[in-house]
């Protein structure tokens, strides 16, 4: 029996999966984050996020701790320089690849179909893969530069919004009292929206942090406030241009092009719809919802790596 290895390592986790020769998945782990493997710290981070993760999937499938797998895909974010020879390190193997982290969300979305994947979380990036094989990406360029559609840039967008209402040229929203309803519950000893404001550029109230108060406007919308529903519409404009530029790299004008999304932000039904309707305004475009996550789309990877393109997951 050969068996094969498919892991998605980001900023929060490391999720491991294991499927047999034909395809059945029997295992499943995770770890602690493993985006960073440079000095001592973070390389002992990553092997140690790499060895709890694929530990507890093969405790899981039953096999023994020594098992070789006759193939590892890794897609990891923070970049794939220097991980590979930890990756083996840890993990035996016949063939490794380590990948960035959008490929596989790509390959888990439509099963290793051709097609494209618009990602928003924190951040947002698009990415996608021809029938030739060839593969295009847009975005990604982190919040300084870009990022535009995710979640960070939808709590800008809305604290740009409560600013310009508090200092009275902006129109009114409710999106400053409900920032200011989350200071007060979380104790941040802010009494204006000027004062999280410069909350934001101290080490207490991180991207991460800040990228979480997204929901605030998913739920002003909700309760139909205008300038909530303007900045999901002009997130969803923004995710679908991501899109665009992935397709037109990709995809003759009209051919048939699966597109699909993964990401937190996609939860929002103003984003989801926006981004839906207009993607499918264009001739040839399906949108289609993922069909499995990244970390199976990893483990697709494996097993097309070493020539099983062909094969189809039979997924607990």
């Amino acid at each position: 029996m050969t068996y094969f290895l498919g892991i998605d390592g980001g900023q929060s986790s490391t999720r491991a999966v294991i499927g047999d020769e034909i395809g059945r998945v029997i295992g499943a782990g995770r770890g602690g984050p493993c985006n960073h493997a440079t000095g001592p710290e973070g390389r002992a981070k990553f092997t140690n996020a790499i060895r709890t993760s694929v530990g507890q999937a093969v405790e899981q499938a039953g096999l023994d701790q020594a098992v070789r797998f006759s193939s590892v895909y890794a897609g990891l974010s923070g970049g794939p320089a220097h991980k590979l020879a930890l990756l083996s390190q840890v993990v035996p193997n016949d063939h490794a690849v380590v990948a960035g982290d959008a490929g596989i969300a790509l390959s888990g979305a439509t099963a290793g179909e051709p097609g494209l994947v618009v990602i928003a979380g924190t951040g947002s990036i698009a990415f996608g893969r021809n029938r030739e094989g060839r593969t295009a990406q847009v975005g990604g360029w982190g919040y300084l530069f870009g990022d535009e559609g995710g979640a960070f840039w939808i709590f800008r967008e809305a604290m740009r919004a409560a600013l310009a209402y508090e200092e009275g040229w902006g129109p009114p929203t409710s999106l400053r009292a409900r920032l200011l309803d989350y200071a007060l519950s979380h104790d941040l000893s802010v009494n204006n929206v000027s004062g999280l404001m410069h909350l934001c550029y101290t080490p207490e109230f991180g991207r991460a942090r800040a990228a979480s108060l997204a929901t605030l406007v998913n739920q002003a919308a909700d309760s139909r406030d205008p300038a909530a529903i303007e900045i999901l519409d002009a997130a969803a404009r923004e995710l679908a241009s991501l899109a665009d530029a992935v397709r037109v790299q990709l995809f003759a004008p009209g051919e048939a092009a699966l597109v699909s999304y993964w990401g937190g932000v996609f939860r929002s039904r103003g984003i989801s719809a926006g981004f839906r309707r207009r993607q499918e305004s264009q001739p040839g475009v399906h949108v289609a919802a993922p069909l499995y996550e990244p970390v199976f789309g990893a483990l697709i990877e494996a097993y097309r790596a070493v020539g099983r393109s062909s094969i189809r997951l039979e997924t607990p």
